[in-house]
């Protein structure tokens, strides 16, 4: 046996009080029923014999099956558009606030430019009366020169970026144009019999 000595905490009168307590090894105890953790009644469970069954689906839940298998191709689309477009579209939302920012913190002088400008525009837009393309060519020319009297440095920029893209663009097209002529209305035959190519 071993003896094991505990003292007890207590109210203060009682914690100087000593408790003995006697415990035994296995080995010397006889072997009892024990009982396990499972089979006490707190922790019992029955055992069940049932099984699941499936209910059967209402012609509710069956539409709606069919119904969200139909729209699945679109609801995937529209998830994948929407991934590709948000940070578009926040990029965006930023650029406005930052504008709203620059707006309500504008350097003096900015308003008075921005109405000349805009008048520009309505000058141009009332000149060309009567043609679409003159309507499309005179109010942001207009509105360009007024913009380049203000800002000149900006506007020497924009004409030689500008410049350089409509160069591009128009060489892709000769380009493009060159090709279609060779394969369209050059044969390798008329080519070489044409009077120009001797």
């Amino acid at each position: 046996m071993f003896k094991v000595i505990q003292r007890f905490v207590g109210p203060a009168s009682l914690s100087l009080l000593t408790f003995k307590v006697y415990a035994s090894s296995k080995k010397d105890s006889p072997h009892k029923d024990t009982v396990k953790v499972n089979e006490l009644s707190l922790y019992s469970v029955p055992e069940d014999q049932s099984k699941y069954v499936e209910e059967p689906r209402t012609q509710l839940e069956e539409s709606i099956s069919h119904l969200r298998h139909y729209c699945e191709p679109y609801t995937s689309w529209c998830q994948e558009k929407y991934s590709q477009n948000k940070p578009k579209m926040q990029s965006l939302v930023q650029w406005g606030l930052d504008s709203y920012e620059y707006l309500q913190n504008a350097p003096p002088g900015f308003f008075p430019r921005l109405g000349v400008i805009g008048f520009a525009g309505v000058v141009g837009l009332v000149l060309a009366r009567g043609s679409k393309i003159k309507k499309l060519v005179y109010p942001p020319g207009f509105m360009g020169f007024a913009a380049s009297l203000y800002y000149p440095q900006q506007a020497i920029v924009f004409v030689q970026v500008s410049g350089e893209k409509l160069y591009d663009w128009g060489l892709r097209g000769y380009i493009v144009v060159e090709d279609l002529w060779k394969e369209n209305f050059q044969k390798s035959g008329n080519v070489k019999n044409s009077p120009g190519n001797k």
